[in-house]
């Protein structure tokens, strides 16, 4: 370009000297001088041409990635009440919806139903026992009113001489036998009614445990394991026959970054990816108070949207919405990062202006701005880095992608 100027310069000036000293014509020096002009203006190269685009209004998301294992909200461990006793059936299966206070399994109840016979008959003496008790007193109140009457009669005989003193002392001895065993008759009875009631005590424990033979769902739910087996004997050691997730809820697990932490809070939107499900939607339900001293990680439990393809142990992953604005938006490779802070260049005419601009959220490739630009402005989306203020630049521009809450 530099070349090509100056050769046009330098035979403008020879042109010149040649009409001074009268060996060119004088009218070849204006035709010569717009031959230059026009070689020197078809010369300049045209404006560079630079992708653009126009500010546009979106809806931005701040998300905090989260990973974790799919676990009950809250399992419910089943086994048995009733110890020593055999499972005779078992009705239901891993995955199976069960409600609460249904059958899951029945163990063996021949043994205790001989027991609660035999009970029954023993409830049946103690009655018979209470009815004699109580005839008994009805005898001994009778002996005793006929024997307080004679002794009553003798007073009198005895005082004027009538009596004997040993029949006197006869009729005393028998008013007072007669009250001991009215006393005695009414023991027999207090006696017999509390043998009635310890054998009704243990008939009450004989029908509970004969109705703890029923092994029962305590809740609604969802069985996730079956651990008994026919023919074994129900103890309430060890492992439990069945574990139920309450109601169905699944949560996931998952491990953050302990600087991410500060920004989780209870009840906010979830996104979470299960492999071979796909996004399933759900909500914070916990963060954690602490953070592991070795792998610098907190824990958060996200309760998913119920879905009878989830699966307790699958790994998965996911993002939590923290925050959400909507604003003006530019892509990011619009925006530069410089000393005194992040500016744009915008295009007015086909001139470059350089300006400040305050930037906010980002979600995917576009990032918010809070101040700075317009709505409509027409920014230089790629190669601006090489641009200065003042550049004649030829802007083409793309159209702004219809994702992410783009308007």
């Amino acid at each position: 370009m530099r070349k090509l100027i100056m050769g046009a310069g330098l035979a403008a000036a020879l042109i010149a000297v040649g009409v001074y000293a009268g060996l060119v014509p004088a009218g070849w020096l204006g035709k010569s001088a717009a031959r230059a002009e026009r070689t020197i203006a078809a010369a300049e190269p045209p404006p560079p041409v630079v992708t653009a685009s126009r500010v546009v209004m979106a809806e931005f998301r701040d998300t905090v990635l989260v990973t974790g294992s799919l676990v009950p909200r809250e399992e419910i461990l089943v086994g048995p009440e009733v110890e020593g006793l055999r499972v005779l059936e078992i009705l239901v299966e891993d995955g199976d919806t069960v409600k609460k206070g249904q059958v899951l399994a029945r163990l063996v109840s021949t043994a205790l139903a001989a027991q609660l016979a035999q009970n029954a008959a023993a409830l049946a003496k103690a009655d018979a026992a209470i009815a004699q008790a109580r005839s008994q007193i009805v005898q001994a109140q009778a002996t005793l009113a006929e024997a307080k009457a004679a002794f009553e009669r003798a007073k009198p005989l005895r005082k004027s001489g009538y009596l004997a003193e040993s029949v006197y002392d006869q009729r005393q001895a028998a008013a007072r036998t007669a009250a001991a065993r009215l006393v005695a008759a009414r023991d027999g009875l207090a006696l017999a009614e509390a043998e009635k009631t310890q054998i009704e005590a243990q008939r009450k424990e004989l029908s509970w445990r004969l109705a703890k033979t029923e092994v029962q769902a305590p809740a609604d739910g969802v069985v996730s394991r079956r651990t008994v087996r026919i023919g074994a004997v129900a103890s309430a050691a060890g492992e439990p026959m069945f574990r139920v997730i309450a109601d169905g809820m699944i949560e996931l697990d998952a491990e953050v970054t302990e600087t991410r932490m500060p920004a989780l809070a209870a009840d906010q939107p979830a996104r979470i990816d299960v492999p071979g499900v796909g996004w399933v939607e759900g909500r914070v339900r916990l963060v954690a108070s602490e953070v592991d001293k070795t792998t610098r990680l907190g824990r958060v439990r996200i309760t998913l949207k119920q879905d009878a393809r989830l699966r307790i142990g699958t790994f998965a992953s996911g993002e939590i919405t923290t925050r959400t604005s909507r604003g003006l938006s530019v892509p990011r490779s619009a925006v530069l990062d410089r000393p005194d802070g992040a500016v744009v260049q915008v295009v007015i005419g086909d001139k470059v202006v350089t300006r400040k601009v305050v930037t906010g959220l980002g979600t995917g490739d576009r990032i918010e701005i809070k101040s700075g630009l317009a709505l409509g402005d027409v920014v230089v989306t790629k190669a601006g880095s090489f641009l200065r203020d003042g550049d004649a630049v030829k802007p083409v521009l793309e159209t702004a992608p219809r994702t992410s809450g783009v308007f």
